[in-house]
C-alpha cells in the first residue's frame, strides 16, 4: 500500500515539476506536439542543405540557384516559419524570393538565419534535469 502511494506522489511530484520548468523557462507558451515533431524532422535537413549550400558557394557564391532547388529550400523554412511561429526571431525569417532567382549566397545567410533561430528554440525549450531526464516544454514529450 505505502509504495502505491509512494509511486502515485512521485509521478504527481514529477508532473509539476515539469509544468512548473515550463511555465519559468520563458514566458512563451509550451511548445506544441506539432512544433516538436517538426522540429525533429526538419533540424537535420536544413542542416543539410546549410552544408551543401556552403560547399556550392566555396565555387562560386554569386551564381544563381535553379527554382527547383529554391522551391525545395523554402518548403523546409516554412516548416521552420510554424515552429518559430511564437519567438521575437520570426519577425526577421524571409524565404527566398522565387520570383527574382537568388544567388548561393543570399541562400546561405537566409537558411543560417533559421539554423540559428532553431538551435535558440532548441536551447530555450528542451530540458535537461538529472531526476526527470531531458525532454521539450510540452509534458508529453520527456522522456
Amino acid at each position: 500500500m505505502e509504495t502505491k502511494i509512494a509511486k502515485r506522489l512521485e509521478r504527481i511530484f514529477q508532473k509539476n515539476i515539469r509544468d512548473n520548468m515550463a511555465k519559468s523557462k520563458n514566458n512563451n507558451k509550451a511548445v506544441t506536439d506539432e512544433q516538436v515533431e517538426l522540429y525533429n524532422t526538419i533540424n537535420p535537413l536544413i542542416n543539410s542543405i546549410f552544408k551543401e549550400l556552403k560547399d556550392f558557394s566555396k565555387k562560386n557564391q554569386n551564381d544563381p540557384i535553379n527554382l527547383t532547388k529554391v522551391k525545395m529550400i523554402n518548403r523546409l523554412l516554412v516548416k521552420g516559419q510554424i515552429i518559430l511561429k511564437n519567438e521575437p526571431s520570426i519577425d526577421y525569417l524571409d524565404l527566398l524570393e522565387e520570383d527574382q532567382v537568388p544567388s548561393i549566397s543570399d541562400a546561405v545567410l537566409v537558411v543560417s538565419q533559421y539554423i540559428s533561430a532553431l538551435e535558440t528554440f532548441h536551447s530555450e525549450h528542451y530540458y535537461y534535469d538529472s531526476v526527470l531526464g531531458s525532454g521539450w516544454d510540452n509534458p508529453g514529450h520527456w522522456k
